[in-house]
């Protein structure tokens, strides 16, 4: 149980173990206090039932009146009009003082974007072990993460070396849907997006790259392997054309990008994947990952236990997780 209370706590011992972590939004001092509501989902006690809250602007929680995020987001306008009611309420607990969830429980597979960087897609060309892409493609190219890859905002990400000994990380921008869809324009696109969240697309490079005939489902859906939060920021509070983000292992910074790089914006990527495929509220979409990855980098590095990996995306947040050995 001390491994489990040990990560409850993470006033005292998560959030306090690094300076470099902040529950206050990732955004500059001279930034305006975003727009959007950034909503979230937490514990305060070992077993209990999650909630769903407003983070206010003094760091406490405001509880919502909906059974999950999903019911929220789900709920659309009348979702959104119950948390800000909730915003106007006093507030409740700190935000340190509770168990941060993953902000959103995938109903079904994470989807999830490839090579939506250019400068990946040709860090990577020299070390790829197939030729299949010479040339960028025209098109998104798309893969899912299984359901239980979602990881809390805080929580450890596994390594069991009896599975790979490659883990790598790859800090992306979350998209959320919050209208159900397909063939939808790129015109329209925006307005089927709920918010942004901050989620990290840890990947198995030798399950991906050498293992089920180079298919990357299996290498991208290990079991915790997609952390994800603090909170979900509603679109509203964020431009998502112009966002700094940073991946940083022990305090190293390996990823320094904006998103203004991605290649496919996200009305582009909305409006293909939803050709002929039904997108649903609650949908969760990765947009891809800026150079920087390990197995890039000559030699190569990957996680190993005792790292601590941390993914921070301005005006959303620092998501901070360390790697783990599977007993």
């Amino acid at each position: 149980m001390e491994t489990s209370r040990r990560q409850f706590l993470i006033g005292s011992s998560v959030v306090a173990a690094s300076a470099a972590l902040s529950l206050e939004p990732a955004i500059g001092a001279a930034d305006p206090q975003p727009a959007g509501l950034r909503l979230l989902s937490y514990v305060d006690r070992e077993g209990a039932t999650p909630r769903v809250a407003v983070l206010l602007p003094n760091q406490r929680l405001a509880d919502v009146d909906v059974p999950s995020m999903a019911a929220l987001v789900a709920a659309g306008p009348s979702g959104l009009e119950a948390a800000r009611r909730a915003a106007a309420g006093a507030g409740g607990p700190k935000v340190t003082d509770v168990h941060l969830l993953a902000p959103l429980a995938p109903a079904r597979n994470v989807y999830a974007v490839g090579w939506n960087y250019l400068a990946h897609f040709e860090a990577g060309q020299a070390v790829r072990t197939d030729n299949k892409t010479a040339t960028y493609p025209e098109h998104p190219v798309f893969f899912t993460k299984g359901t239980h890859t979602i990881n809390e905002p805080y929580g450890a990400i596994p390594f069991d070396p009896n599975v790979s000994t490659q883990i790598d990380w790859e800090g992306e921008l979350a998209v959320i849907i919050g209208k159900r869809g397909r063939n939808i324009k790129e015109a329209d696109a925006m307005d089927h997006v709920f918010g942004y969240s901050v989620i990290n697309d840890t990947t198995a490079r030798d399950v991906q790259q050498k293992r089920h005939g180079g298919q990357w489902f299996k290498g991208k859906s290990l079991d915790g392997h997609g952390p994800m939060g603090p909170w979900i920021v509603t679109k509203d509070g964020l431009d998502y054309d112009n966002l700094h983000l940073q991946t940083r292992v022990n305090g190293q910074v390996m990823q320094d990008a904006n998103t203004k790089q991605m290649y496919f914006k996200v009305p582009r990527i909305i409006a293909e994947l939803s050709l002929g495929l039904t997108l649903e509220a609650g949908d969760i979409i990765a947009t891809g990952t800026p150079d920087g990855v390990g197995f890039t980098m000559k030699p190569p590095r990957f996680l190993k236990p005792g790292d601590v990996l941390e993914t921070e995306i301005s005006g959303i947040g620092i998501i901070r997780n360390t790697i783990r050995a599977v007993a």
